[in-house]
């Protein structure tokens, strides 16, 4: 890819990004999770966006997680994990904020993952 290419694809996933973030905020009763994939790691927050603080987060980077790859199946046991962590604090509902990610994929398994352990969103 030449470098015009490269810049257009990040400015796209820019606009597809701002463009979820302008309609969705996480509260304390329903906080935001989101997840960002890069090729080696997948992180994932949950953040509450009217106190500004991180509720929880887990990622393939260091960790318990460390062992998981960015695959499918492995993002399918982080969002269950992230799940059954979010459970032990008493949070069962959140927004689902796919950083302008496209659903399909890792995301997609991650959040049904997420789903999988009881998070409704």
């Amino acid at each position: 890819m030449d470098m015009k290419r490269i810049v257009e694809k990040k400015q796209r996933l820019n606009r597809r990004k701002m463009r979820v973030r302008r309609k969705i905020t996480g509260t304390a009763e329903r906080p935001r999770l989101t997840v960002y994939k890069s090729n080696k790691n997948i992180y994932a927050q949950v953040i509450d966006d009217v106190k500004g603080h991180t509720i929880t987060s887990v990622s393939t980077q260091g960790g318990e997680y460390s062992a998981l790859k960015v695959n499918v199946e492995d993002a399918a046991k982080l969002g269950e994990a992230l799940g059954n962590s979010l459970k032990e604090l008493k949070v069962t509902e959140v927004v689902f904020d796919r950083n302008g990610r496209l659903y399909h994929g890792v995301i997609k398994a991650f959040a049904d993952g997420a789903r999988k352990s009881g998070i409704k969103f």
